[in-house]
């Protein structure tokens, strides 16, 4: 077998090798991790399985191996300034795993690394060295390691380095498991491999002693008193990052001239009409930075996670705007950075199929991102220019963090940009206050989205624990069932029994219930047995596995062991049934009329409810509302069967099943066939034929974030009721208009333009009132002349502004030469109209006339210096602004 040289061979291959070791190959999970709120994305291989290390979680192996999609942008790994700086800093990156839950321990972890490496790999033993934990503050040496690391390989001690815990020690915190680290370093970019160069940080090129391979050994568990007690179940988590396994293979360097991110480098030269690797260092700089934060968005937005002010959306984001930045510093004056995440999808979209998938999506949503951030850019170094409070510490010159943050959530500026700004104009930031801010408002965000307490969330992991198995879920075939109260959680903590008024939630080892998931709402319905009755309001699924009813015991008392009949509210899951599946047939039909672009953001279904978010730019327009539901209700009124199909996740894809963003999909898959075309991936429950739906009407269609619209639907008696509402509205309005329901229309236009009539008589009336006409006394008469200027004000009888300028011209042309000021009131509100005759202007300016009287009624304004207007508030003063005039002309 031939050398694995390319990214693609060298994933494929430590796959394989583990496999053939009786690991079971685990797909990547996502990089937003599920259920896990300590970490914005996963960044490391082990992310997947912290609850199978913990004792938490039981999987159907022992033994994995994983090529997992990682991100490293926050906390203690935050490697964002070095990105396209250093030869192996990225936001985004791949890290090949295998990992020992209670099986093998320390002599096989060591054996298959060696073994991969120098066979399989076929990497020169001598370019090799090892670290080992060498003891520190009381914690013994790795004595075990180094000794295994002796045989496999026959290194003396000169290759096989102590250090200390800073390097070579794990732990999960100050107390609990914890243990040693061995790592395998690789002598990179030609340098000679002598181990007593070992310790000398590489350069910025890359050459030097690197770090490619970390083996964990979760060994102990450490008490409050330091002491360390071995693991009942002894682990191994290992780490190797692909990009640095691919330059060790390809014989380079950099991480950034693999085959993994050369391309991509290149490439961004090519748009901005460069040479990668040419004599500018900053410029490539900036190609490298806009290789990395292409995979990082394309491999965001191809999970669903999309630009944002809040957690995960904010980090994107933050990225996608530094990429563009440096685009612009590139020369790169027009929306491309698109073009970037296309060549992502080309080169990963057969390993990660979902950016394959979701190409529209991401180039329509990096577009978006790219068009926005452009146009708030001159603002917000508009912003930074005209900001006044700066700060002087010593000779620095300091942008308060408040003000930094408020650039970040308002204007969307990440404070690494604002801080590329202040190098470039000569200011720091007050990053201590910027860290307040930003938590003062993330705890509001929290505070606004509510969260689950802790200590529940703890005792639903305890039981998940307490069974023996996975919660069985029958209720795709039944809404009644037998089994045993299996627990009982009150307040937080596992009871024995449960009295009548208590608040709990139930487990069974079997339910037809289903458990709030995939945007459908958890059942609700009766568990009884003889000796009590609980309504259950609510089905969850807290943790895999385990499904909790939340329940009310409405008569005597439950016990532990209590044989039980599980009756779900018919009604209520048949309206949720239609809801669902109608979902299904409007997401085909939305995709349809606006594109592949309309793929869903995220959907809740209910007995009365069905709520649909989408990718879109723009409002549906009445045609379109028109044609959507045609589609739908065509493929309901051809009462279709649907058919689900149960496979494996890999057949789905090939089957060309869609898969949403918000599920976290296992090896197993339910695959939903419904209408004529319709084929998603789906969980949730079903109507039995598309006839079930009955009618489906959309209700409306709302904007909820940028890019993202929200249409709400109704099906069967709930569409039927919507219908019943409007037709009740259309009789009231035709009642109300003394027509029936078929004239309504032309009776309303009709009245329009009557009212329209009226209201420009009324209008015509009051100007010839205001002028003096209609038996008025003529207003020219209280004009004064002021030298050879004559001055009137007036207070005309009506307060239209539009008005008032007409009568104020009127007046004025028929005064010759003239100043006029005429004043209103509408309601609250006093409107000036002031004009000066053009042969006047170099004399006499309207808009400072009017902006002297109308500061006397408490308000502003302005204008050309032949006419102007303003307002104010202060009604009682417009008698004296008026009479002001006269001593200003004067």
């Amino acid at each position: 077998m031939s050398t694995p040289r390319t990214a693609d061979e060298l994933r494929r291959a430590f796959l394989s090798f583990f496999e053939s070791k009786g690991h079971t190959v685990v797909a990547s999970s996502g990089v937003a991790p599920k259920g896990d709120a300590t970490l914005l994305f996963a960044n490391s291989g082990m992310v997947q399985f912290k609850d199978v290390f913990s004792g938490k979680e039981k999987r159907p192996y022992t033994r994995a191996t994983t090529a997992q999609k990682c991100i490293r942008m926050s906390g203690k790994h935050n490697d964002l300034e070095n990105v396209g700086r250093t030869a192996r800093h990225h936001t985004f990156f791949e890290m090949l795993g295998n990992f020992s839950f209670g099986d093998y321990f320390k002599r096989d972890a060591i054996a298959f690394a060696w073994e991969f490496l120098t066979k399989v790999c076929q990497i020169p033993s001598e370019r090799l060295v090892i670290t080992v934990f060498g003891g520190e503050d009381g914690l013994p040496a790795d004595d075990e390691a180094r000794e295994i690391w002796k045989q496999v390989t026959g290194f003396g001690d000169d290759r096989i380095i102590g250090m200390g815990k800073k390097d070579n020690f794990w732990s999960m915190g100050d107390t609990g498991p914890c243990g040693p680290c061995t790592e395998i370093h690789y002598a990179m970019g030609g340098i000679e491999p002598d181990p007593k160069t070992f310790g000398e940080e590489p350069g910025a090129d890359g050459k030097g002693w690197v770090e490619i391979w970390n083996n964990v050994f979760m060994q102990f568990d450490r008490s409050a008193d330091g002491k360390l007690t071995p693991l009942p179940m002894q682990s191994v988590d290992t780490g190797m990052g692909l990009e640095r396994l691919c330059a060790v293979m390809q014989g380079v360097s950099s991480n950034y001239d693999t085959d993994l991110l050369r391309p991509l480098a290149e490439f961004a030269g090519e748009i901005a009409g460069k040479k990668y690797g040419a004599t500018d260092s900053e410029a490539d700089v900036s190609m490298r930075v806009l290789a990395d934060h292409s995979r990082l968005t394309a491999i965001c937005l191809s999970e669903g996670e999309t630009p944002s002010n809040e957690g995960r959306g904010s980090a994107l984001r933050s990225v996608m705007r530094r990429a563009i930045r440096h685009a612009k510093k590139l020369g790169i004056d027009d929306v491309q950075f698109h073009r970037m995440c296309e060549r992502v999808i080309d080169m990963l979209g057969n390993t990660y199929p979902s950016l394959r998938e979701q190409r529209e999506f991401i180039v329509a949503q990096t577009k978006s991102e790219e068009v926005l951030f452009r146009e708030k850019l001159p603002l917000g170094q508009k912003l930074i220019s005209e900001f006044k409070g700066w700060r002087t510490e010593g000779s620095s010159r300091v942008m308060p963090g408040d003000f930094a943050f408020d650039l970040y959530s308002t204007y969307g500026f990440p404070l690494d940009l604002t801080e590329v700004i202040g190098q470039e104009q000569g200011f720091v930031v007050d990053h201590a206050e910027f860290d307040r801010a930003r938590d003062a408002f993330a705890e509001l965000s929290k505070n606004k989205r509510g969260t689950i307490a802790s200590g529940t969330a703890e005792v639903f992991k305890q039981a998940r624990l307490g069974l023996e198995k996975p919660v069985v879920f029958t209720g795709y075939d039944r809404e009644e069932d037998a089994s045993t109260v299996a627990l009982i959680i009150k307040d937080g903590a596992l009871v024995p029994s449960a009295s009548e008024g208590d608040a709990v939630y139930i487990v069974t080892p079997v339910t037809p219930f289903y458990g709030e998931s995939g945007g459908q709402v958890g059942d609700r319905g009766v568990i009884s047995s003889s000796d009590f009755t609980a309504t259950i309001v609510d089905t969850q699924k807290p943790v895999d596995g385990l499904v909790v009813h939340v329940a009310k015991i409405k008569s005597g008392t439950a016990h532990k062991g209590a044989n039980v009949k599980l009756v779900v509210d018919h009604d209520s899951r048949s309206a949720t049934r239609r809801n669902h599946s109608a979902t299904h047939l409007l997401h085909w039909a939305l995709r349809k009329v606006l594109g592949p672009t309309a793929t869903q953001r995220g959907s809740k279904v209910g007995p009365d409810t069905m709520r649909f978010d989408y990718a879109t730019e723009r409002a549906l327009t009445a045609a379109e509302i028109v044609e959507i539901e045609d589609l739908v209700n065509k493929d309901i009124l051809a009462n279709l069967p649907i058919r689900t199909d149960v496979t494996s996740q890999e057949d789905a894809r090939k089957a060309g099943a869609m898969m949403i963003f918000e599920e976290n999909y296992g090896d197993v898959v339910r695959m939903l066939h419904i209408g004529s075309e319709s084929v998603e991936l789906c969980g949730g429950t079903h109507a039995n034929r598309t006839g079930d739906i009955g009618l489906f009407k959309l209700v409306s269609d709302e904007p909820v974030a940028r890019g993202v619209r929200r249409v709400v639907g109704a099906t069967g008696l709930n569409a039927l009721a919507y219908v019943r509402e409007q037709e009740g509205r259309v009789r009231d309005a035709a009642a109300a208009m003394k027509a029936g329901p078929s004239e309504l229309v032309e009776r309303v236009k009709r009245s329009i333009d009557e009212q329209k009539e009226l209201s420009k008589q009324v209008r015509a009336l009051e100007k010839k009132l205001a002028e003096g006409g209609s038996g008025a006394s003529d207003p020219t008469s209280e004009a004064r002349a002021v030298g050879d200027v004559m001055v009137l004000a007036y207070k005309a009888p009506v307060g239209d502004a539009a008005t008032l300028r007409e009568v104020a011209e009127k007046l004025r042309d028929k005064l010759g030469n003239a100043v006029v000021a005429v004043a209103g009131v509408d309601g609250a509100k006093v409107s000036i109209v002031c004009t000066v005759s053009k042969a006047l202007t170099t004399k006499h300016n309207a808009g400072k006339l009017v902006k002297e009287l109308s500061a006397v009624v408490g308000g502003g304004g302005g204008g050309r210096a032949d006419m102007a207007q303003a307002g104010g508030t202060d009604v009682t003063k417009i008698d004296e602004a008026l009479a002001k005039l006269y001593t200003l002309v004067q």
